[in-house]
């Protein structure tokens, strides 16, 4: 489990059109942040980007998978596995980075808090 430089670097390239974004270490994974907000994580050399029920579908209906932190996979978090063909093309990237960004900012109103929620 890792998450090379050379990984970092090209999400960052990638997410371009949405601005600065910053990637901060933490826990074996990595956050991505715009604006001091998190709205997507990389583990394992794998992009993920914050969902809730307004753009969940999106990636469902590419059968991508939630991130689960934990070898027991028991609890799942509100972040789904970027497609590699959405992360390949900087338009539709900016477009899921934009949604995940929606996402992130809608779950911080309700929870009142900018911290990660998990759920199980």
């Amino acid at each position: 489990m890792g998450i090379s430089d050379s990984y970092k670097e090209y999400v960052i390239d990638q997410l371009g059109e949405v601005g600065s974004v910053t990637i901060k270490n933490m826990f074996g994974a990595a956050g991505i942040y715009f604006d001091g907000l998190i709205f997507g994580l990389i583990a394992d050399d794998t992009l993920y980007f914050k969902v809730d029920d307004s753009n969940r579908s999106d990636y469902e209906r590419t059968g991508m998978e939630p991130f689960k932190p934990f070898s027991d996979r028991s609890m799942i978090m509100p972040y789904y596995e970027v497609p590699v063909d959405i992360l390949e093309d900087r338009e539709l990237i900016a477009d899921w980075a934009s949604k995940a960004l929606l996402a992130s900012r809608n779950s911080k109103r309700k929870s009142g808090k900018g911290r990660l929620l998990c759920e199980e």
